[in-house]
């Protein structure tokens, strides 16, 4: 137990602070566990797989949850294909043209696709598009482009929390505790949809000065002219392959479809995933080759390491002890547990990596909802909540994030953590705040 614990702090520390890759750190973690036989490296046989809940030494394979890894693996596949079709640079193009250089426009546009991209693909991949984009509009216009970097980051981790496969905390709980697409959608939804509108209402807000319609005289609107020209040739050279984005969207469409009717098809949604995944290679006859290159098998990998190190703390009853010596002690008030986990979920995402965070409660919770029925699955909603939207805190607080700082920095735009942090706590604030009202409400419903 103790071995457990002290290599699972290193690891996290070890992510926290990025002194290696997060794989990597996982990985150690896990090899060190195995080298000291807390964990067996074999693979067990059928009579060992019945009896190995009572086996003192826990199998590594059996620690880690498919179901997740599918999830994650088949949604990649298919942003991989869609992005080779040039989708996303026919999406990135039309929001530019729609604008026409206001400043107002290309907030609102911007934020609406970013909501919905990060809700339904993932918020990485959005900032990926998204991001080179608005800095290159809003630099050729004369606009600050830090305003509009920091709305769309904010925006992509609020989008994301909204559904199951938006963002990693939600792929997870949903995999771990069975919860379905529409039971995301129904429940993170409308929370999610009230603070999207609140805090882009509070972006324009305290940056109206910056969001003023730039005047319409015959020089400006030659620039505008000029930059959307740039925008079309620069993000219109890739290769634009409209059967293959037809065919992509009636896939992703698809899968959407079998996660909505998951309760009548009885289908995982991992299974779902990596079988529309694949499927969409093989219609497409997609070089396969250039479609695992998109894969983002580092984040794969790093899911599978945690998921090891938290098993392991599992088995040994960390998790146990913590939700008997922590979680216990606040009582049976409904109000008090749910709120507790959605705040400090929050804070904590914040300044920590939301996924090891939220692998490491689904236990607890577990624990919780055990001795009190009463809550249902408001606990979970709770986590999924401040696990998300507290990611908003800190540059460190979701990948998303760091990915965009990192792109802003290479186009010669640094924005620093304390700067990050000055929008990131009010906004993260604000919609914890909103999570707050609608799971207090749900409670006395419930009640």
């Amino acid at each position: 137990m103790l071995i457990s614990v002290i290599v699972f702090l290193l690891v996290y520390a070890a992510i926290t602070f990025e002194l290696v890759n997060k794989a990597v750190a996982a990985f150690s973690g896990v090899s060190i566990l195995v080298l000291l036989n807390i964990i067996s490296p074999h693979i067990p046989n059928l009579s060992e797989k019945h009896s190995s809940s009572h086996s003192d030494i826990p199998y590594a394979i059996m620690l880690i949850d498919y179901e997740t890894i599918m999830l994650l693996f088949g949604m990649m596949i298919i942003v991989s294909v869609l992005k080779q079709s040039g989708l996303f640079t026919v999406i990135a193009i039309r929001i530019a043209e729609l604008t026409k250089g206001k400043p107002i426009k290309i907030l609102v546009l911007f934020s609406f696709v970013t909501a919905i991209m990060s809700a339904f693909l993932d918020n990485v991949t959005t900032v990926l598009i998204i991001i080179p984009l608005i800095i290159e509009l809003t630099k050729g216009l004369g606009l600050d482009p830090k305003k509009y970097i920091l709305s769309q980051i904010m925006i992509s981790n609020i989008g994301g929390a909204a559904t199951l496969i938006g963002d990693p905390p939600n792929v997870i709980i949903g995999s771990k505790v069975g919860l379905t697409f529409n039971q995301f959608l129904i429940n993170m939804g409308p929370p999610v949809i009230v603070i999207f509108f609140v805090v882009l209402v509070f972006i324009w807000f305290i940056n109206r000065d910056e969001f003023k319609t730039i005047d319409n005289n015959i020089i400006k609107l030659f620039i505008v002219n000029l930059l959307l020209e740039k925008i079309r040739y620069e993000f219109g050279h890739a290769k634009i392959d409209k059967p293959l984005i037809t065919k992509g969207l009636i896939f992703l469409a698809i899968t959407i479809l079998l996660f909505i009717t998951q309760t009548i098809t009885h289908l995982p949604p991992g299974v779902v995933a990596i079988s529309m995944g694949i499927f969409l290679v093989l219609y497409t006859r997609s070089n396969i080759e250039k479609v695992l290159e998109e894969i983002e098998w580092t984040t794969l990998m790093f899911f599978v390491g945690l998921f090891i190190l938290v098993g392991s703390l599992e088995h040994y009853h960390v998790i146990k002890w913590i939700a008997d010596n922590v979680f216990s002690n606040l009582g049976n008030n409904p109000y008090v547990n749910v709120l507790v986990v959605q705040w400090v979920s929050g804070i904590v995402s914040g300044f920590l990596d939301n996924i090891p965070f939220t692998i490491t409660m689904i236990p607890i919770i577990e624990i919780i909802n055990e001795s009190n029925p009463l809550f249902q699955n408001l606990l979970w909603w709770a986590l999924a909540l401040g696990a998300c939207l507290g990611g908003n805190i800190t540059i460190i607080g979701a990948s998303a994030n760091i990915i965009s700082i990192g792109i802003a920095k290479k186009a010669g735009i640094n924005i620093s953590f304390i700067e990050f942090m000055k929008v990131g706590a009010i906004i993260s604030i604000i919609s914890l705040l909103i999570a707050s009202i609608y799971l207090i409400i749900r409670i006395n419903i419930m009640l």
